[in-house]
């Protein structure tokens, strides 16, 4: 595999994980949410990743590695159709008629999974990307 694609399969890694990373923070810091802009409980976001073929100037120097080789992309971001948790507290001001408060349908400890599922993703492509810099730089070495 070429130095410079191992940088873009790395990097592309680095962009879908850092948007996981902002999407899961984001669904903790809005866990207690009750009430938003569009009205009703904050609604978790989901991350839409899909792999996507390498770039065709790519794929004409790999020849038929190219055709198992695809980047991370991200398809969107979505939401959560999962029913909101409903809580009985007539004392809360978000409470309905029957004293029920719908809170958000974010669930923290898969959250917290997730966030360090993606830190530990970007640590990978950070060391592949770190590996593909230090291999450069000894074939540099080499070559002088």
């Amino acid at each position: 595999m070429k130095l410079l694609t191992a940088l873009r399969l790395a990097s592309t890694g680095l962009r879908v994980e850092r948007t996981r990373l902002n999407v899961s923070a984001m669904n903790l810091a809005n866990a207690h949410v009750t009430r938003t802009l569009e009205g009703g409980p904050y609604r978790a976001k989901n991350l839409l990743v899909a792999a996507s073929p390498l770039p065709p100037d790519f794929a004409t120097r790999l020849g038929e590695l190219s055709e198992k080789l695809a980047a991370p992309q991200v398809l969107g971001i979505v939401d959560d159709e999962a029913p909101f948790k409903e809580v009985y507290d007539p004392s809360h001001p978000d409470a309905d008629e029957r004293g029920i408060v719908r809170y958000p349908n974010v669930d923290v400890l898969t959250e917290m999974v997730d966030l360090m599922a993606a830190s530990r993703a970007y640590e990978a492509n950070l060391s592949v990307i770190s590996i593909t810099k230090n291999l450069a730089l000894r074939t540099l070495d080499i070559l002088k």
